[in-house]
C-alpha cells in the first residue's frame, strides 16, 4: 500500500491575477472545471493507494476540504501548516503519519500543482519503483526534458536501461547554454520534486543527516490536535522549524538516492505562457477561457472571469481579466508577472494577495462593489451550515435572498426568508444565518456604516 502525500502549500504568483495568496494556482478550476489539486488527488485515487495525506496551508483549509468533498475523496488527514516551511518538514511529517500504521509503508510525495497528461505512464513508473523504495532507496522521479528549460533543477542520472538508476549529481537551475548542453548530453532529467520512499527510510535519513530538525519536527507532531475535519499543529513550535527543501536537507547528502526517469507529459505550469501551451487552441493558436473573442490574432491567451474580453490584431499576447484586476502581457514576459506582484505587495495593495471571493467554513463571500460608507457582496451558505452569532459596532447590514431558504436570527427573533425576501440588521444587533435546506443559499449583503473592515465583528457564544 502506498500512502500518497499531497503537498498544497504553494502560491503561484506568476499566474496572478487569478492565482493569489488566498487562492493559489493549485485550486483554480482551469481544466474542464477541475483544479490541479483535484487532478492530483484523482491521480492516486486507485487500488494500491491509501487515502491521501494532505499537507497544506491553514489559509487554504476550506478549499482543500471542499475540493476533496467535490470528488467524494476522504483524506487520511488534512494537516495544516501554520506557515510555509518548504518541503523537508512535510516529507518527514508524512513518514511519521504513515509509520503509525506501518513503519515499512511507502509514501509518494506529490506537489499538488503539477499537470501530468499521461497519468498511466506516470503510475506505471511509480509501481516499477516500488521495489527500490522497499529496499531502502529514496526514489526521485526525473522528467525527460523536452527543451533547455532554465526554470527547473536537473538530475544527472547514471547510464543504463533500468527503470530506476543511481543519481550522479543534483544540479541547480542552469543558465541557457548549460541547459542546452545538458539536453545534448542526454543523461540529465528535470527534477520534478516527486519522491517515493518508505517511512522508515525517511525517518532514518533525517536522524542521520538532520538530527536537530528531526527532533524539532517529531516534537511538533506531538502537538497534533483535531479541529473540525483538519489536524492542527502548535504554531509557535512550527514557526521555529528550519525553512529547507527536501533536496538540500536529505537528497544531496544521502548515498541511497536513485532516479526513475519518466516522460508523462509533465508541466508545473509556472506561468501563463505554460498554461497557454497545454490548453486546446483554435486554428490560429488562440486559447480562450470564459467569455472571450479573437479577431485577426495569433497565439494569444485570453481569460475572463466575468466580463467579455476581446483580443483584436495581436500576436503572442496574454489578457487575464478578473473581477478586480487585468493583466496584459507578451508571452515572452510571462515570468515578469512576479515583479508586478512584488510591487503591489510593497504598495500594500490587496490585489496582490486577496481574491474578491473569500472561502469560509460555511461557504464563501464575494466582493461586488465598495465605496465610501458602503460595501456589497454576494454570499453562498452551504446546506446545513451556520454562521457564528455576531454583531457589529460600526455598520448595519441588509440581506436579500437570491435563491434557497435561509433561517435568520436577529436579537433572538428567528424566521425564514426565501427568494426575493429581505431583512435589515440594525447596528449592534446580534445576528446569525443558518441554511436548514438541501440546496445552497445565495444572498446579497449590503453593508453601510463608518467602518466596514472584517475586524468589526464581535463574536458571541450561547443560544441564538
Amino acid at each position: 500500500m502506498i500512502f500518497p502525500c499531497i503537498l498544497s502549500g504553494g502560491v503561484g504568483t506568476r499566474l496572478w491575477p487569478l492565482s493569489r495568496k488566498d487562492r493559489p494556482k493549485q485550486f483554480l478550476p482551469l481544466f474542464d472545471g477541475e483544479s490541479l489539486f483535484q487532478m492530483t488527488c484523482k491521480r492516486v485515487n486507485h487500488t494500491g493507494f491509501a487515502a491521501p495525506i494532505v499537507i497544506g496551508s491553514n489559509t487554504h483549509r476550506f478549499q482543500m476540504g471542499e475540493q476533496l468533498s467535490d470528488l467524494n475523496i476522504e483524506a487520511n488527514t488534512i494537516l495544516l501548516e501554520p506557515v510555509g516551511r518548504n518541503t523537508a518538514p512535510p516529507a518527514l511529517m508524512a513518514a511519521i503519519i504513515a509509520a503509525e500504521t506501518d513503519p515499512e509503508a511507502l509514501i509518494l510525495l506529490l506537489p499538488s500543482d503539477h499537470l501530468i497528461r499521461k497519468e498511466d505512464v506516470f503510475l506505471e513508473t511509480v509501481h516499477a519503483a516500488e521495489d527500490a523504495a522497499r529496499n531502502g532507496k529514496i526514489v526521485t522521479f526525473g522528467i525527460t526534458p523536452s527543451e533547455p528549460n532554465t526554470g527547473y533543477g536537473y538530475i544527472n542520472v547514471a547510464s543504463g536501461g533500468e527503470a530506476v538508476r543511481p543519481v550522479e549529481q543534483f544540479v541547480e537551475k542552469p543558465d541557457y547554454e548549460r541547459a542546452k548542453a545538458f539536453l545534448k548530453e542526454g543523461s540529465y532529467v528535470w527534477n520534478a520534486g516527486i519522491f517515493l520512499y518508505s517511512a522508515r527510510t525517511m525517518i532514518d535519513a533525517f536522524k542521520q543527516f538532520q538530527p536537530e530538525l528531526y527532533r524539532d519536527i517529531a516534537a511538533v507532531m506531538e502537538t497534533r490536535h483535531s479541529d473540525l475535519d483538519f489536524t492542527r499543529l502548535d504554531q509557535a513550535s512550527f514557526e521555529k522549524l528550519d525553512n529547507i527543501s527536501i533536496d538540500y536537507a536529505i537528497m544531496e547528502k544521502s548515498d541511497n538516492v536513485v532516479c526513475a526517469p519518466v516522460s508523462p507529459e509533465w508541466d508545473d505550469l509556472g506561468s501563463w505562457s505554460a498554461i497557454w501551451s497545454v490548453l486546446d487552441k483554435d486554428e490560429c493558436g488562440n486559447t480562450g477561457l470564459g467569455d472571450t473573442r479573437f479577431l485577426e490574432s495569433r497565439n494569444c491567451l485570453a481569460y475572463s472571469q466575468q466580463s467579455l474580453v476581446s483580443v483584436i490584431g495581436l500576436k503572442d499576447v496574454m489578457v487575464i481579466a478578473t473581477s478586480d484586476s487585468v493583466l496584459v502581457a507578451h508571452k515572452d514576459n510571462a515570468q515578469d508577472v512576479k515583479t508586478v506582484v512584488d510591487q503591489l505587495k510593497a504598495e500594500g495593495r490587496h490585489e496582490a494577495d486577496r481574491h474578491p471571493r473569500a472561502y469560509k467554513p460555511w461557504g464563501y463571500t464575494e466582493r461586488i462593489n465598495a465605496g465610501d460608507r458602503f460595501a456589497v457582496q454576494s454570499m453562498m451558505i452551504k446546506p446545513g451550515k451556520r454562521l457564528s452569532l455576531q454583531s457589529h459596532l460600526h455598520r448595519t447590514e441588509h440581506w436579500i435572498v437570491v435563491s434557497g431558504t435561509v433561517e435568520i436570527t436577529i436579537d433572538g427573533q428567528t424566521r425564514l426568508l426565501t427568494e426575493n425576501q429581505s431583512a435589515f440588521v440594525p447596528l449592534g444587533a446580534r445576528h446569525t444565518l443558518h441554511n436548514p435546506g438541501k440546496i445552497p443559499v445565495r444572498m446579497i449583503e449590503v453593508q453601510s456604516g463608518t467602518y466596514l473592515a472584517e475586524d468589526d465583528i464581535q463574536r458571541h457564544t450561547g443560544d441564538v
